[in-house]
């Protein structure tokens, strides 16, 4: 399979942020990219919940937990929603759980680690809003890009090589 990135940022390098390399590759889809959902939440999944029984189809959600790695935000039977509701891929500022059954689900899922605690559920988080970490900016809407290279930013989708 050929590599994503490198070929968009030879393409696009004006057009793109780059997120640092803190995040690790843990879906079957090694590489995928699609619209932006942004939720905001600090180790309860609640929205997370809330949005993966929606249709997905050319979207990945982009969660800001904080970077949070005592509570895991997305677990093995919300990523198997997501799945069956069209996900492309989520891209995680914090920790995930179940990643043996994860990494056989058809989903992309760039987390910062694996943690086997889950989240307290209060209902709490924001949906939309503009997210900064790993020194790059994110609002709903944009376009993300992942793969094995890293993750990239775009406000426009981009041309695929």
């Amino acid at each position: 399979m050929k590599d994503l990135l490198p070929d968009l940022c030879d393409l696009y390098p004006e057009q793109l942020q780059i997120a640092d390399p803190i995040f690790t590759s843990y879906g079957k889809r090694t590489h995928f990219y699609g619209e932006v959902v942004t939720v905001s939440c600090f180790e309860d999944n609640s929205r997370v919940r809330e949005l993966v029984t929606q249709n997905g189809k050319g979207k990945v959600m982009v969660i800001d937990g904080g970077g949070s790695k005592r509570r895991a935000l997305l677990g093995d039977m919300l990523a198997e929603k997501a799945v069956n509701n069209g996900w492309e891929g989520f891209v995680i500022n914090g920790a995930i759980r179940d990643i043996a059954a994860q990494s056989q689900l058809n989903i992309g899922i760039h987390a910062l680690c694996a943690h086997p605690m889950p989240t307290e559920k209060r209902g709490l988080g924001d949906l939309g809003k503009t997210l900064r970490f790993a020194g790059i900016t994110i609002t709903q809407g944009d376009y993300i890009y992942c793969d094995f290279n890293g993750i990239a930013v775009s406000k426009q989708p981009l041309a695929l090589p």
